[in-house]
């Protein structure tokens, strides 16, 4: 696919913008998704530090020669700075600070070691302020480079099930299932999976996020397929809920709720519309057709760099669908002893509306 290019050249520049609201000087980042979002890199170990003037990557020797492509061609107006140990990253850190006096840590992104590390010997003339969400409020909003990422990592998932799911009529194992799906969305070129692929049929798919074990797929069972792939880093979703041959009429009536459920949470996501509203929208269906005790997990979630962010799309979330939020909508109900159904899209939000990413067809019998 031909995709447009991300926007992170633009992202440090507004995270300095939310500064003085959160009442501090400077910003280290520290949780590895959100230091790819600023800079484009991808490496496995490193610490981006933010002024209101400037930004350094610190990281290791491994990353010597990544970290200087990377940042070269992302745009990012970031230093860097290679520690081959901490000591040296520490100084590094503490030198290009150490004149600030409020500097913010990512409350979610360090431990309590950590803490005491950076209070006591790292940034010893700064008052730390535990900081939330900075960089996650901003990744909500996807670009269209990022849109278009996650569409096609949707769409090798799409084509990977076309192939795979006929399979199911040779009574494979779960497993067997899971590992042929992968395979298929390798050979398409997704880098990763998004997630272990769930792959739940008969009682197992009662557990909402159950294991792919050797238990053999019969006919007549409801099978949950969830799983998604990663393009350019970038994630996608999507469940289907199928029977091999004609289910039961209690299996059949299961099914039919939740597709019910689904299209009316989709056809609630619009700008400005309320993310508990969405979630209200699918529940209701399933509340009315007497499973509500069945459906024990939140409409859905926002998709991006990880599989689950914001926003989040649930009973007890706040805020509202803006344009350019992703997110999925995925109602399910479990019953012990007969197995589950979820279906689940991944949606981009526009100004008209939303736009469907996810588009493999929705059939009960495979």
């Amino acid at each position: 696919m031909n995709l447009a290019p991300l926007d992170i050249a633009g992202r440090i520049p507004r995270l300095r913008a939310k500064f003085d609201n959160a009442g501090i000087e400077a910003l280290l980042i520290t949780r590895l998704p959100n230091v790819r979002y600023l800079t484009g890199f991808t490496g496995s170990a490193a610490m981006l530090l933010v002024t209101g003037t400037d930004a350094l990557l610190v990281t290791d020797g491994r990353y010597r020669e990544q970290s200087k492509e990377q940042l070269a061609s992302s745009g990012a107006p970031a230093r860097i700075e290679i520690g081959l140990n901490q000591s040296l990253q520490r100084k590094a850190l503490s030198d290009f600070v150490s004149d600030v006096t409020q500097l913010g840590l990512e409350a979610h992104g360090v431990t309590w070691a950590q803490e005491r590390d950076f209070s006591s010997g790292w940034f010893v003339d700064a008052v730390l302020h535990a900081t939330t969400d900075l960089v996650e409020d901003q990744r909500e909003v996807k670009d269209q480079g990022e849109v278009d990422r996650i569409r096609a990592a949707c769409a090798i998932a799409d084509a990977s099930l076309a192939e795979v799911l006929p399979l199911l009529r040779e009574r494979p194992s779960e497993r067997e299932f899971a590992l042929r799906l992968e395979f298929a969305m390798r050979e398409r070129g997704a880098e990763a999976m998004s997630f272990e692929p769930i792959v739940a049929s008969g009682p197992n798919g009662a557990k909402p996020h159950a294991r792919p074990s050797d238990r053999p797929i019969e006919p007549g069972e409801l099978v949950v397929i969830d799983f998604g792939c990663i393009v350019e880093g970038y994630c996608s979703d999507m469940t289907r809920t199928v029977s091999v041959g004609e289910p039961s009429p209690e299996r059949r009536h299961m099914w039919e709720t939740v597709f019910e459920a689904q299209e009316a949470g989709r056809c609630k996501v619009a700008p400005g519309v309320e993310l508990a509203a969405v979630d209200n929208a699918a529940r209701e269906v399933i509340v009315a057709a007497g499973w509500g005790d069945a459906f024990a997990h939140g409409t859905g979630h926002g998709v991006g760099l990880e599989i689950h962010e914001a926003p989040r799309v649930a009973a007890t979330a706040s805020g509202t669908l803006a344009v350019g939020h992703v997110v999925t909508v995925e109602p399910g109900v479990y019953i012990p002893g007969v197995g589950g159904v979820r279906i689940e899209d991944t949606l981009v939000v526009t100004p008209e509306g939303f736009v469907t990413l996810t588009e493999f067809p929705k059939d009960l019998c495979a």
